[in-house]
């Protein structure tokens, strides 16, 4: 719980400094700051690195064995991530799905009301916060994820795989 409450006003204080912040070692992570567009990077022990929007809201949950994160909670705004293969679980929370995976790389895009998730390499199984409705996403899917509306599953055409990637200056 520490880290990540660490985690969370130091991505505060990153997003909310006017001339921007140097990159600083957090517990198990190294934080760098990138611009064009302006995006946090956290490259963290076992594999697990996280481009973050500049805006996210997110915080980091380590294992209790090392510093490996094992869980990120997002609220706002998108992250890029890549696991590397076989480190271990991990997952994505946010207040409309959980995103879990095992060797990937991926990104979840949270706005007002839903929660979109596209899978670049790799797997991902993606359900509900309660664990129902899960669905699971190859290379090049994706999933809206919205109260009340059903998990389909489609192929991202380009414009769209374009447009959120282009956010982490893909």
């Amino acid at each position: 719980m520490r880290n990540f409450v660490l985690l969370t006003v130091l991505t505060l204080l990153i997003t909310l400094s006017p001339q921007g912040a140097v990159a600083q070692t957090l517990v198990g992570c190294t934080t760098s700051n990138l611009t064009d567009p302006p995006r946090v990077v956290y490259q963290c022990e076992g594999g697990v690195v996280l481009e973050a929007e500049a805006a996210a809201a997110l915080g980091i949950v380590t294992s209790g064995a090392g510093n490996r994160p094992t869980d990120v909670d997002v609220s706002s705004d998108a992250v890029l991530i890549e696991v590397a293969p076989g480190s271990g679980p991990f997952q994505i929370r946010t207040p409309h799905a959980i995103a879990a995976v095992r060797g990937t790389i991926y990104a979840v895009d949270v706005e007002d009301g839903k929660t979109a998730v596209f899978v670049s390499e790799g797997e991902v199984a993606v359900s509900r916060p309660d664990g129902s409705d899960q669905v699971l996403l190859a290379q090049g899917f994706g999933v809206d994820v919205a109260p009340g509306e059903p998990l389909v599953v489609r192929e991202w055409g380009a414009e769209r795989v374009r447009n959120l990637l282009s956010r982490f200056g893909r």
